[in-house]
């Protein structure tokens, strides 16, 4: 017997209706937030309005002791001018400059809070001019800016084919939160040394940006030292074709100290080249250090060789080194690009060797650490100042 045919239509129940799933928009689909996909497009302003306030959650702070430093991300700042004292060195022009100068906003702008308040809070910006194409060294320091919060703003610019050597130092209390610009003109090559040697309670936040013409050279060196807080972030646009730069960073953080440094180099025009390397020590309870680097190759930047890397030397128990490297390439057509990290504690077969030719354990475990860290040292090209720093980081190892 033949089983009677089934009805194939669909009960009224089961018909398509409006709202049915499938048949409307995804609640993550067109007008709803897409995150920043690559590093160049983080948000940048002028104004400490357009940014939201600081929770600690963000990306750029999360690392960060931001209730230590509340006053400098929303509260007022003091942007008369800082008590400066500089050297002299023929070739070298040291001047305030109006809001209002062109070369103001030249290098960079802010992409976080603390940057945009001292960018909106400054009166007049500190200009440090080079020129001749002989080497030259000037050191301005900062000092005796007490505890109240400030803001401040500094452009150093080497005019084209100019050569020189510009340290800026800061010494004694500070609550700081500062802009530098760098400008590197066609052919210049330019070393600039932030030396960062605050009291133990001070706050330093500096946003560092430079901007590098044509087959020109920048060495850029962080050394932190002193401070309770300190986080300088340096960030380098390789805008014109054979750019260069070379950005070195040493820290040495003690127990309670935080000391950060959040790196960025894009590579933007043929034929660039970055070298990226931050060497710090840790020792002691809550000794804290931070270093991200992040490096955007972008898809005219044909031919680029870059390398980031960051080492941390831990000294105690008790510390924490947080490292994140970071790559991003828009284009195959490079000549290279790499990253490494690493966090460790003292080479056992270095002690030995040291040991075994009758120097003590605690000379042998000094002497390993100031190997590691001089070798940035070296870097800077003045005799006066490494020497300055290689006592200063004896001292330091005086509590290791």
């Amino acid at each position: 017997m033949t089983a009677p045919l089934q009805s194939t239509a669909l009960p009224s129940s089961a018909l398509a209706t409006e709202g049915q799933h499938g048949l409307r928009a995804h609640s993550d689909g067109a007008g709803s937030f897409v995150p920043v996909q690559t590093r160049s497009e983080r948000f940048r302003s002028v104004d400490v309005a357009d940014f939201a306030p600081v929770t600690g959650r963000e990306h750029e702070w999360k690392l960060s002791p931001v209730a230590v430093f509340a006053d400098l991300t929303a509260g007022e700042l003091d942007g008369s001018r800082p008590g400066i004292e500089a050297t002299e060195a023929s070739g070298v022009e040291i001047s305030w400059i109006g809001r209002d100068d062109a070369r103001i906003g030249a290098a960079g702008i802010p992409e976080e809070r603390a940057s945009a308040n001292a960018w909106s809070s400054f009166g007049e910006a500190l200009l440090i001019a080079v020129g001749g194409e002989d080497d030259k060294l000037v050191t301005v320091t900062r000092t005796g800016l007490g505890t109240a919060p400030r803001a401040a703003h500094t452009i150093i610019e080497a005019a084209p084919n100019s050569r020189g050597l510009v340290v800026l130092r800061g010494t004694g209390d500070a609550r700081l939160t500062e802009n530098v610009e760098i400008l590197v003109g066609e052919g210049a090559n330019l070393t600039v040394v932030s030396l960062q040697e605050w009291t133990d309670d001070s706050v330093h936040l500096s946003s560092q940006f430079a901007r590098i013409g044509r087959d020109a050279k920048l060495k850029h060196i962080v050394v932190s030292l002193g401070g309770k807080v300190v986080r300088v972030n340096p960030s380098t646009h390789l805008a014109e074709q054979g750019g260069d730069v070379e950005a070195f960073g040493l820290y040495f953080a003690d127990a309670g100290q935080h000391l950060e440094q959040q790196v960025f180099v894009h590579h933007d025009a043929p034929n660039t080249r970055s070298r990226v390397t931050y060497k710090g020590a840790l020792q002691g309870q809550g000794a804290r250090s931070v270093w991200i680097g992040d490096v955007l190759i972008g898809n005219s930047a044909v031919g680029t060789d870059s390398y980031e890397q960051n080492r941390n030397l831990v000294l105690t128990d008790g510390t924490r080194a947080d490292s994140v490297p970071n790559l991003e390439i828009e284009t195959g057509d490079i000549a290279g690009a790499g990253h490494a990290s690493a966090t460790g504690r003292f080479d056992d077969e270095q002690l030995f060797y040291l040991m075994a030719r009758g120097i003590t354990e605690e000379e042998a475990r000094r002497l390993v650490v100031r190997g590691f860290l001089t070798e940035i040292v070296q870097q800077i090209g003045s005799a006066e100042l490494e020497a300055h720093l290689i006592e200063a980081l004896e001292a330091e190892l005086q509590g290791a």
